[in-house]
Order: C-alpha cells, then structure tokens, then sequence
C-alpha cells in the first residue's frame, strides 16, 4: 500500500538544531605529569649506583682472569645444562652449581612448577632441547619454599593461589605419606615431593619424548637444595629414556613410608588442574 504523505501545515517551521561545540571550552586535565625537579630522578639513580660499579668491577676482573672472555661468549652459548628452580633470590643457580655465564640455561618460577599448559616453560624447554642440545635437564627445588609452604598449610597469597594450586594437587596426591609426619618434616618433604612430580612432567612432555626418539642424549634430575647449608641433595630421580619414566617415579616416592591410616592409592606422576 503507497505511503501517504501529509501535507505541512502552514504555519508549521522547520526544526532547527543547536549547534554543539565539538572542542570542550574548558581545558582538560593532564593525566600524566613530568617531574618538578631533577633531585628525585638523581636519587633514584644513585640508590643503584653501587649495583652498576659492582657490575663494572665484576667485569673488569673477569677481563684480567680470563682475557677474551666476553668476547667469545657474545658469539655463541653452548650451555649442557637446562636448570628449572624456583624464583627465590636466595638460590642463585650459577653461584650453587659453580658455573660461569654461557654454561646453564636457566628457568624460573615460584615454586619450581612445571605444567604442560605453561607455554612459558614449555617453550624454555623446547629451546633448551632442540636447539642448544642440552644434555641435562636438573629440577631444582628448596627446603623452606614459600610456595610449597603457602600450598601446604593452605595460606592465601593473592594471584599465585591460582598457579600453587599444582603444589596443592601434589599434596592431595601424597596425604598418606604426609599426614603422620610433623609440620616441619611435612613442609622438607613436599618441598622434595614436589621436585619429584616435575620431573615426571617434564619426562612426559613431547619435547623430551621427541628427542629421546630421535636418540638425543637428555636426562631429567631431580634436586633439592639447603638455604642452611648451601648444599644440593640430589633425590635419586633421574629419567632417561621414557621405559623408566613410571619406575623411577614410583621408587622415588616410595622412599616415603605411607601412613598406617592412609588407604591406599594409584600414584604416577601427571599434571592435575
């Protein structure tokens, strides 16, 4: 049916529109501001002065002990060893071992944790492994982790809750083998228990599987190491060929006595979300 138009009536006026001022008459407000001064910025400089002269010192002396150092490291890296620790500042992973820069590859994060959703350490891992030749992958953990300490007692930290939930799961995991021991004893062997489960992981990536199929010369460790002594206690976990996965773990774990009151349970090692 054809629209119908209305006349206008005549004394009808077109409808006019006010004009909106696109620029704001008032002046905004600036969001970011530069200093006043320049003591704060020379202040904060100076709070870091003694880390550049220690750099500089540390440098210069490693020029004299060993001339051409720096420039034959700034060619190329050919470390042996991957090391996968935690990220508490109180264990250095060149200084425990005694290596020099360019000799250990280095991953860190709280806990020591290793998933197979974590592209950041896969991704370690997989550079580790296919392109340096790594022939040694250590997992490194800590007596008095404060990640595992969090996991254990149940403690809130804020956003890492989320990424100890991993250590929560190996705990759940090994209750009969944690539950008749003191506090302190718990806390020293989730710390290694911990250690255990990721090697595990790491044994059953596809980076690992891979290069063992292809005949590649790799081990996986498992470490742990005193903040009271300065010394690493190697667990007695090392994975080299994936027949021995399964084995290896579960000697390793049953070096835990289970409590009499635990029921028993299938424990291998896998990733638990």
């Amino acid at each position: 049916m054809p629209r119908q138009h209305r006349p206008r009536s005549q004394g009808a006026q077109p409808v006019r529109f006010a004009r909106v001022p696109l620029v704001p008459t008032a002046p905004s407000r600036a969001v970011f501001h530069a200093p006043t001064t320049t003591t704060n910025h020379m202040t904060e400089r100076s709070s870091l002065q003694h880390l550049l002269d220690a750099n500089h010192a540390w440098a210069e002396q490693v020029a004299r002990e060993k001339p051409g150092f720096f420039e034959k490291l700034s060619h190329q890296q050919s470390p042996k060893y991957l090391w996968i620790g935690c990220s508490d500042s109180r264990v250095p992973a060149n200084q425990v071992v005694a290596l020099a820069p360019g000799e250990v590859f280095v991953h860190r994060n709280v806990a020591n944790v290793v998933v197979h959703s974590d592209l950041n350490a896969l991704s370690v891992i997989q550079y580790a492994v296919d392109y340096l030749k790594v022939e040694h992958i250590m997992v490194v953990g800590h007596y008095g982790c404060g990640g595992v300490l969090a996991a254990l007692h149940g403690a809130r930290v804020g956003l890492a809750d989320n990424w100890l939930r991993h250590v929560h799961d190996v705990k759940m995991r090994h209750r009969g083998r944690l539950m008749h021991l003191c506090s302190q004893a718990q806390e020293d062997v989730l710390c290694e228990m911990n250690v255990i489960e990721q090697v595990g992981n790491i044994a059953q990536t596809n980076i690992v599987l891979d290069a063992w199929k292809r005949g590649q010369p790799l081990a996986v460790h498992g470490w742990c190491y005193g903040l009271k002594d300065g010394k690493v206690k190697d667990l007695g976990v090392t994975m080299s060929n994936p027949d021995e996965v399964l084995d290896v773990y579960r000697t390793a774990i049953k070096r835990y006595p289970r409590s009499p009151d635990a029921s028993a349970q299938m424990e291998q090692p896998g990733e638990e979300g």
